[in-house]
């Protein structure tokens, strides 16, 4: 057995902004997947992706839910018969590693499931968002859906607010000079503290209005400037951004990248941001001459996700 491939995503534009319902723009990212495979002999990995699906299966088995229903009888024999999720996707680094488990299990499991080949309205992509938020949130605690609803549909997602998410089109990538990349911190985040975080941060109202009237606004500014292709304007944007997020998210942000993340804002070599809900893992980087920001950062490891 061997199910489908589902792939990592990148939460390009909206970390912690969408839980508050500002504007995000997911998009997948191919250079890392994952499929439901079966072994006769478990070891290592995959033992334990086998044991963390009997203790989701548990979870979906008690879920008083009218959204989904699944073949539990078929997902337990699976589980038993030495059923497990081999991905290459990193866990804890920000690119959507339990969305993928979570749209492979709906895709071979949910009865009456909404498919890819469907005509997705607004209704269905908010029913499978409401479905994947509900399933996700066994591995985070909170979840807004929207890492397993971008693996399932492979599709960049346009999310204007809650209750108003579409899929979308971004210009085909060219072979310029500029480019959107990942650095690893080569440390792992984890979801749920950091949400904790930002959700004690939001009873302050200082913080509240910070996002609604700095953070919201430079997001929102960014994705129109992406999606249009408005290259120039779009890095004045990230650079306000940058700087937002490094005065108002600091715990987020790995300590020894505090003093990079400044060093990109002095030099304009390139420009930081979260990616995902930080605390380790990836950073997601901007630059206009990726050969520059290349030498500023030589001493990380760095991977392209998108070419201006």
């Amino acid at each position: 057995m061997k199910g489908p491939l589902f792939y990592a995503k990148i939460l390009l534009f909206g970390e912690y902004g969408i839980i508050k319902d500002s504007k995000g723009l997911a998009i997948p990212f191919n250079s890392y997947k994952g499929a439901l495979k079966s072994a006769q002999n478990l070891n290592g990995e995959a033992k334990k992706s086998n044991e963390s699906l009997a203790k989701f299966y548990n979870y979906l088995a008690n879920l008083n839910s009218t959204l989904v229903s699944f073949d539990l009888n078929e997902l337990k024999k699976d589980i038993d018969n030495g059923m497990y999720f081999d991905s290459s996707i990193p866990q804890g680094y920000g690119v959507g590693s339990s969305g993928a488990l979570v749209a492979s299990i709906y895709d071979k499991y949910a009865q009456n499931k909404i498919t890819v080949l469907e005509n997705l309205t607004r209704d269905k992509l908010l029913a499978l968002k409401q479905i994947f938020a509900t399933m996700e949130s066994f591995f985070h605690g909170k979840s807004s859906g929207l890492d397993p609803l971008n693996s399932y549909l492979s599709l960049p997602i346009l999310i204007n607010s809650k209750e108003n998410i579409e899929a979308t089109g971004i210009p085909s990538q060219k072979e310029g000079k500029g480019a959107v990349f990942l650095l690893d911190s080569e440390q792992v985040g984890e979801t749920e503290p950091m949400v904790n975080i930002f959700m004690n941060k939001m009873k302050n109202e200082g913080f509240r209005k910070m996002i609604s009237e700095e953070f919201a606004i430079h997001t929102d500014a960014c994705i129109e400037d992406f999606l249009k292709g408005n290259v120039k304007s779009l890095f004045g944007n990230v650079k306000k951004l940058s700087k937002v997020v490094l005065a108002n998210f600091k715990p987020m942000i790995p300590d020894a990248f505090h003093k990079v993340w400044e060093n990109g804002l002095a030099t304009n070599d390139y420009y930081l941001k979260l990616c995902g809900s930080g605390g380790g893992g990836y950073i997601l980087g901007f630059a206009e001459d990726f050969d520059k920001a290349q030498q500023s950062l030589k001493d990380y490891k760095l991977e392209i996700v998108y070419r201006f």
